[in-house]
């Protein structure tokens, strides 16, 4: 397995620190609204890079934070007249609504910012001791980067070049910084912002420091792989790396992997633009799972444009894999035989081919992409090979085999029950009763307009079934 490592910008033989273990820590959001889109991709994405090792058989310990204490939370709770524990609370359980929505696995953990501040206090003082960060006279304390050698090396940039504050947020006594690059790491408290007391002063701390102390605490010293969007590079996770090596004395993470950004129809996603959209939003037009499977469509390292037209095609790609599963299921019900005939074994040797081709893309720094078109071939293949004439081990293996690969992709292969309203229900059900008076000119005209409500009508042996268009 090899996986593009951003630290050497190059692809890597996977090897674990321990064998058969993967520790893997993926940055969470910050909580102060619903997530958006952008958000999504990076959840999804490494979701199933998570799911494949578990497919080959690794130990996943898969940890994800929530920044839950942020001048963004703080800025949401005065709007709205509540503590910021409150707005965080609230968009935590939101935020795992929306996961749930979109399948993505609970993480091994998930930690809290806020419930890590003993944690912090021990590497900032750590740190301190070494002299690789230092307190200015307000009380801020600052990593000295300046002091770690290596500083740049995520990023591949120059530290002659960087401009500090990228992400930082600006703090009171920020002339006291012994250099311009140097990052924050406790700030003093402001009037009306939760706190916590410090040797340094009572205050909280700064945004990076957090994924710094839940990595070691709940993966360890070293571990496996650190992932995110490609905007964490710099300065988020090049911060990160300096503070763990730094106080651990050990290299942080051996693999670095970052998710390219999501456009909205060719442009940047911008609340400025109008075109800045919420999974709650898009949850209101397609089922999460169309979004899953969209946002799978296309290599992780590689831009993703969202449109309308795109979600379509993901609808339409979905919907051919969930029927071909449908069809698989319905055939182990009827079928009967323990033995493959002789074509079924051919049939098989083809699959298994498929199998490999779906293997060796997921191989190849997660290709999802590819990996999704060797499921449609193999649903191509058990459409065209499977029937009421074939042994139930036959069908039963086809279905078992792509039920394995779509549930590392996380796609749901069984419709979600609906309830239809009493209008269609009624539509049906008169339908059904012009049949049975051999009305078949009102049935043909009740099912034309159920057609054009969006409902297809399947009439099969054991009788109507239905689905959405």
């Amino acid at each position: 397995m090899k996986i593009y490592n951003t630290l050497s910008r190059m692809k890597e033989e996977f090897v674990p620190v321990e064998p058969g273990k993967v520790r893997m820590y993926v940055c969470g959001p910050t909580v102060y609204n619903f997530i958006h889109i952008g958000n999504a991709r990076p959840m999804i994405v490494f979701d199933t890079v998570r799911r494949y090792f578990e497919y080959k058989g690794y130990e996943v310990n898969y940890v994800s934070n929530f920044t839950d204490v942020d001048d963004k939370i703080i800025k949401k709770a005065i709007e709205e007249g509540v503590d910021a524990d409150t707005v965080a609370k609230r968009y935590i359980e939101e935020c795992k609504k929306d996961m749930a929505g979109m399948n993505v696995k609970p993480a091994t953990k998930h930690p809290l910012a806020t419930e890590e501040i003993c944690g912090m206090l021990d590497m900032i003082s750590t740190l301190i001791e070494k002299g690789y960060a230092y307190v200015a006279k307000d009380g801020t304390v600052y990593f000295r980067v300046s002091r770690f050698k290596d500083y740049g090396k995520l990023s591949h940039k120059n530290l002659d070049d960087l401009q500090s504050g990228f992400r930082e947020i600006k703090v009171t006594g920020e002339e006291d910084k012994e250099n311009a690059n140097d990052f924050v790491l406790w700030k003093p408290k402001k009037e009306g912002e939760p706190y916590w007391e410090s040797p340094w002063c009572e205050g909280r701390p700064g945004w990076h420091i957090e994924c710094s102390v839940m990595a070691k605490r709940y993966l360890g010293d070293e571990i496996d792989i650190h992932a995110g969007g490609e905007d964490l590079i710099f300065p988020h996770h090049e911060n990160e790396i300096a503070q763990s090596e730094a106080a651990n004395g050990k290299t942080f993470a051996k693999y670095w992997m970052h998710n390219a950004f999501l456009n909205i129809d060719n442009k940047k996603m911008s609340k400025s633009l109008g075109n800045f959209f919420t999974v709650r939003e898009i949850s209101e037009k397609y089922d999460l799972q169309v979004l899953r499977f969209f946002m799978l469509s296309a290599h992780y390292r590689s831009p993703l444009n969202f449109s309308a037209e795109l979600m379509e095609a993901s609808k339409n790609g979905l919907d051919r894999i969930i029927t071909g599963m449908e069809k698989l299921r319905e055939l182990a019900e009827k079928t009967s035989g323990d033995k493959m005939m002789p074509e079924e074994l051919e049939n098989k040797k083809t699959a298994e081919g498929l199998i490999e081709k779906y293997e060796a893309a997921m191989d190849d720094d997660f290709n999802t992409a590819d990996a999704i078109s060797a499921i449609f071939e193999l649903v191509k293949l058990s459409n065209s090979t499977a029937s009421e004439e074939s042994s139930k081990d036959y069908v039963t293996w086809m279905r078992d085999e792509i039920q394995k690969l779509c549930d590392v992709m996380g796609i749901i292969t069984e419709r979600k029950k609906e309830v239809l309203d009493s209008e269609i229900e009624d539509m049906i059900a008169k339908r059904q009763a012009a049949r049975k008076e051999k009305n078949f000119a009102l049935a043909d005209e009740i099912r034309a307009k159920l057609l054009d409500m969006g409902i297809i009508l399947e009439d099969t042996r054991e009788g109507v079934k239905w689905r959405r268009a």
